[in-house]
């Protein structure tokens, strides 16, 4: 996990506290959608580091092979 997507996270976390305790909907709700946001951006970088993952594994398989 990136620091930016548990940056989001946490950012989320608190403001989702901060809006229950406050009883404000709205930041309670923006909290939500920044975890949200956090939970995409982890999800980003884990696809775009299995692609590249296979992508590294198909060009030494395909250099060991010349």
């Amino acid at each position: 996990m990136s620091g930016d997507s548990a940056m989001d996270k946490l950012k989320g976390k608190a403001k989702e506290v901060a809006g229950k305790v406050t009883g404000d909907k709205r930041q309670e709700s923006e909290g939500r959608t920044d975890q949200a946001k956090g939970e995409v951006k982890e999800t980003a970088e884990k696809a775009r580091d299995q692609v590249q993952g296979v992508r590294d594994s198909l060009t030494d398989n395909s250099s060991d092979e010349s």
